[in-house]
């Protein structure tokens, strides 16, 4: 049975805080109705004709707790009627939660989805609600510790995001200085797309807030050079990292009767959609096998692709993607990337698609293709088709 079609008829996106910065006393509830509240009057769809909110955040604790999904929507004033689901797939979380609006969709199940994120992670860091919980239940071990199995399988290796990017760093050989020339370059491109007004389309201002506030303008490779590394005798350090930061995105998807219905304007197709994993250890490094997966499913080369846009966790793991899959750096991250925007965690995926979807209509590309690396070795790949 052919599948149906999953159509983007809106996408959208705070801008993003620095930790401590404009969101950082928002409460995620009211960040992730931001959202929401502008997609629904951009896309003046009837919100009781939404089926389901699908969003993606992590350290689902205090004010991020109880089904933000559900949570957001209602803080946004839309209709009791339409429910939500919370979804966690580490930093691909909302990315994920695409892939899963827009399975609803394909399989006829839906017809409109809304997928998004939020995370604000001024008020609750990264990994928090696991170690909170732990203590609160008087647990001493991690997620990973103490399982027989998993020690039988991997020892007693350490399983964390700064471990994965030095190992990637080393087995791909790929030096400070290289990674710091990458992450003075994503700096210098969210810059220049600011002040030359690409974000402004993608972006609901909140407030007097209005853009991207991770974007250094002073920034060098000589004040790069002076750092320390994040662990002892490391070659990453916090220029080369993601920043912590807090916001929210939202887009909507539509099958092709919902299209018809409530005359809505198709900007682009989900074309493609997967997930693949590897070694949990290394953690970040699995964008290339996804990548390879993804483009012979889908029958095409990084040469049929216009834009790429990966998550900068690390620029050891844009780097490793790069040398493996020699795909023209030009095109990857044009507007910069997460070391410059930052990285909201559950709210990345949709935050990266979005600012795809508007740089392939201001550019006309045809073709965009997204990755992210994510906790336990998984990485998700979503191609576009702008129409």
């Amino acid at each position: 049975m052919p599948r149906g079609e999953a159509y983007i008829v809106g996408a959208v996106r705070s801008p993003v805080g620095k930790r401590g910065g404009s969101l950082s006393a928002v409460h995620p509830a009211d960040l992730g109705a931001h959202a929401l509240r502008a997609l629904m009057e951009r896309t003046e769809v009837d919100p009781e004709a939404v089926e389901d909110v699908v969003f993606g955040c992590l350290d689902t604790v205090g004010p991020q707790a109880g089904d933000i999904a559900r949570t957001a929507w209602l803080a946004a004033g839309l209709p009791e009627a339409v429910p939500g689901v919370t979804v966690d797939r580490q930093c691909g979380s909302s990315q994920q939660a695409v892939h899963f609006a827009a399975q609803a969709v394909m399989s006829g199940t839906s017809d409109l989805v809304v997928a998004g994120g939020v995370q604000n992670m001024s008020q609750i860091p990264i990994a928090y609600a696991s170690r909170q919980a732990g203590e609160a239940l008087g647990l001493t071990e991690g997620p990973y510790q103490g399982s027989e199995g998993w020690r039988a399988r991997y020892g007693d290796a350490p399983v964390n995001q700064f471990h994965g990017a030095e190992m990637i760093a080393r087995q791909w050989d790929i030096g400070r200085e290289d990674m710091e020339r990458w992450a003075l370059r994503s700096h210098e491109r969210a810059v220049r797309a600011t002040d030359e007004g690409h974000f402004a389309r993608e972006i609901a201002p909140y407030g007097a807030f209005a853009a991207d506030e991770g974007p250094r303008r002073g920034t060098s490779l000589e004040k790069m050079a002076g750092l320390d590394p994040l662990v002892e005798d490391g070659r990453l350090t916090a220029a080369v990292s993601s920043q912590i930061s807090d916001a929210s995105s939202a887009m909507l998807l539509a099958s092709e009767e919902a299209v018809r219905t409530h005359n809505l304007t198709p900007r682009a197709r989900v074309h493609h959609l997967s997930v693949r994993a590897e070694d949990p250890i290394r953690m970040l490094s699995a964008p290339i096998p996804a990548t390879e997966h993804a483009l012979k499913r889908a029958g095409m080369t990084l040469d049929d692709i216009d834009l790429v846009e990966i998550n900068e966790a690390f620029a050891s793991v844009v780097l490793a993607w790069l040398q493996d899959t020699g795909c023209d750096p030009a095109k990857v991250n044009v507007n910069g990337g997460a070391i410059a925007l930052g990285h909201p965690l559950g709210a990345t995926g949709v935050r990266l698609m979005t600012t795809l979807l508007h740089e392939l209509e201001r550019t006309g590309g045809r073709y965009g293709l997204q990755t992210m690396c994510e906790g336990g070795g998984q990485a998700n790949v979503t191609i576009l088709e702008r129409l």
